[in-house]
């Protein structure tokens, strides 16, 4: 929130010619200072700062009310007039920045007003109660939420215990993350001015807690810059090169990409499918990525083939006919449309090879899946306003609709169930914020199905032990065997991506979990409840060994 300034001179992650595609210019921040410097405008009036986020909102929600917006503005302006960030920029500027991100990336109303108002409790003399007071409780709720915990109460511990009771209002409320990760974003835009170790630290966290964070929630597009501006704070020497890399592409006279993009327009335009054909470049940490696992790039690595239809057997369609009349790689083909990721995320990912070698990766989605691909959660609006007429007759994309373990309730995704159930019983600052890091670095890999046609998300690597405590929570302790694919294996067998598990109970409520088990743990949620009933239920006492001056008789007698 509200900790880095802006350092114009400082090189960022996008290079002239090579960034993907906005619709719009970056805002000038320091034109919007001076705006805000003007003062509130008259009542009923919006006023001039706001003028390029309240166009970016009502091209998700043309009906829009941004009276709130006009209100919330004239709030924060002024009670954030006079302080300055450390660029010498009016405070105003962070939270309007931040405001835009979200308003880009479709977020409503409320989410809007709140992002306005995110650090006036923290930073300013406004309270929570004149916030509910002026804005409603709902709004109250997203700020609190975002507010940080003061180091003089917390000490060492007001970062992790920020974090935590952050998640735990996500835990309610998925907007307050949505916050927390756009203002990191402009955070992280604006590092520059800082000293090179506190950015570094900012950096590591933003690794560790929040870019995991943007892709369970499915933001890819706040992910992908996040890992770009890490990149280049992390690891300088590497983003540089893989910067030439893209430069070096970008000079070039032919772009495989394009032929091919373009051969994919008229084997979609012959069968007559309306069908949209971008070109996404790569960002930097996907180059980087690309390049350590293939060695020397060709032109068609540097980026993706999207092609955007109307309607989820139009998705079919289009693979259909890219297989039928190009060259695909089979072993690219992954179905996230039938099979959804964690995360929200639906598309269907293929590849078409040319004959000199370039092989072009495919994404394959409707306009809504990719709305909802770049956004994520923030793309669902208010989860927790009812559907209206419109969504419930046939809207398929949205997440409600499946009985996925993982995406049933959008409001509340599994993992972060499992998360805020774990956390309950990490009492310690220490033990969360290592164990919050260590469950965020593992990927979640593979999706696992139970017979009931439910699913879970695992890390890769997790075994029946874990399926046990994702399914049950500690009542999984009285599980006494499992079934992969209908067969009978040990608790300790690693799953696969699509096993299906069928976990076996014992009826004994005394039943216990065995010691072995917590080696064969991947997961926090199974490891924390197996150590807590260790902890509780220790061993019999080991009998006493006999005195000292007790004579033990010799082999001999």
């Amino acid at each position: 929130m509200s900790a880095e300034a802006t350092n114009p001179a400082t090189p960022g992650p996008t290079t002239p010619g090579v960034q993907r595609r906005r619709s719009r210019p970056r805002i000038d921040l320091r034109r919007l200072g001076r705006a805000a410097l003007l003062g509130p405008t008259a009542r009923g009036r919006l006023p001039d700062a706001i003028g390029h986020m309240a166009e970016a909102h009502r091209a998700h929600y043309p009906d829009a009310d941004l009276d709130p917006l006009r209100r919330a503005y004239v709030l924060a302006e002024s009670s954030h007039r006079g302080q300055m960030r450390k660029s010498g920029e009016p405070y105003i500027t962070h939270p309007l920045a931040v405001t835009l991100i979200l308003a880009e990336l479709g977020a409503e109303t409320t989410t809007l007003t709140a992002s306005l108002l995110h650090d006036t409790v923290e930073d300013t003399e406004v309270t929570l109660d004149q916030v509910r007071e002026e804005f409603g409780e709902e709004v109250r709720y997203l700020v609190d939420g975002v507010t940080k915990l003061e180091k003089v109460d917390y000490g060492a511990a007001a970062e992790p215990e920020t974090f935590r009771k952050m998640l735990v209002a996500t835990g309610s409320d998925v907007r307050v993350m949505s916050i927390k990760l756009a203002d990191r974003l402009h955070n992280m835009r604006t590092l520059g001015v800082m000293r090179p170790e506190k950015q570094a630290r900012i950096a590591k966290v933003t690794r560790d807690v929040l870019i995991p964070l943007a892709e369970r929630l499915g933001v890819q597009a706040l992910k992908t810059e996040l890992e770009d501006l890490v990149f280049a704070i992390l690891h300088p020497e590497e983003y540089a090169h893989t910067r030439q890399l893209i430069v070096d592409n970008a000079s070039r006279t032919d772009d495989p990409l394009d032929e091919i993009a373009e051969e994919v327009r008229v084997v979609l335009r012959e069968a007559g499918l309306q069908a949209e054909v971008l070109i996404r470049p790569r960002h930097f940490v996907s180059v980087h990525r690309v390049s350590r696992k293939r060695g020397e790039l060709r032109g068609s690595d540097f980026g993706r083939l999207l092609v955007l239809v109307n309607e989820d057997a139009d998705c079919y369609g289009v693979l259909g006919e890219l297989h039928t009349c190009l060259t695909p790689v089979v072993s690219e083909f992954k179905d996230f449309i039938a099979v959804p990721k964690f995360n929200l995320y639906q598309s269907l990912h293929t590849a078409v090879a040319r004959t000199d070698g370039q092989v072009a990766e495919v994404l394959i989605r409707t306009h809504q899946m990719h709305k909802v691909a770049e956004a994520g959660v923030i793309a669902l609006g208010n989860p927790y306003a009812p559907p209206s007429e419109e969504q419930t007759d046939g809207d398929s994309t949205r997440a409600g609709d499946t009985v996925d373990g993982e995406r049933a309730d959008p409001t509340r995704p599994g993992w972060l169930s499992r998360l805020l159930d774990w956390q309950e019983a990490a009492p310690d600052p220490d033990t969360f914020w290592s164990t919050l890091r260590e469950d965020l670095a593992q990927d979640r890999e593979i999706t696992v199905y139970r017979p009931d046609g439910g699913t879970l998300g695992l890390p890769a690597g997790a075994s029946c032990v874990d399926a046990a405590y994702a399914q049950y929570g500690e009542d999984a302790h009285a599980c006494i065997g499992a079934r992969v694919n209908g067969r009978l294996v040990r608790l300790s067998t690693v799953l696969s991506d699509g096993d299906t598990v069928q976990l076996l109970m014992g009826q004994d409520p005394a039943s216990e979990p065995s010691r072995e088990w917590l080696e064969h743990a991947h997961t926090p949620v199974a490891r924390i409840a197996i150590t807590r009933w260790l902890a509780t239920h220790p061993s019999p006492a080991t009998p006493p060994e006999a005195p000292a001056t007790t004579r033990r008789p010799s082999a001999d007698g």
